[in-house]
């Protein structure tokens, strides 16, 4: 998780201000939901392996949470800042 978070203070530091880092951006926030329904999902899995059913039911909210989350930002990848990203990335010239 440190790592993905660095990844994302590299975007900001090294990404121009636009829609270009902010789809970068994006997609690092998804890496971040995605680690946490994968880690919700086994601690889901051993909390029902454990009979701990509060555990698990508290742990299934949590995880419909990270979840519609990565649905948002899903929506966002899909708006207007993706076709904004590639105009932008197609006005920059490709390093000889």
């Amino acid at each position: 998780m440190e790592g993905l978070v660095a990844e994302g203070g590299e975007t900001i530091e090294e990404i121009e201000k636009g829609p270009v880092r902010d789809v970068m951006l994006i997609v690092g926030a998804q890496k971040v939901e995605h680690y946490e329904i994968a880690a919700y999902g086994s601690l889901i899995t051993l909390a029902d392996q454990l009979g701990y059913a509060d555990a698990s039911r508290q742990l299934k909210e949590t995880l419909q949470e990270e979840k519609a989350t990565d649905e948002k930002l899903n929506g966002l990848a899909t708006s207007e800042v993706n076709r904004q990203a590639l105009e932008a990335a197609a006005e920059i010239e490709p390093a000889q």
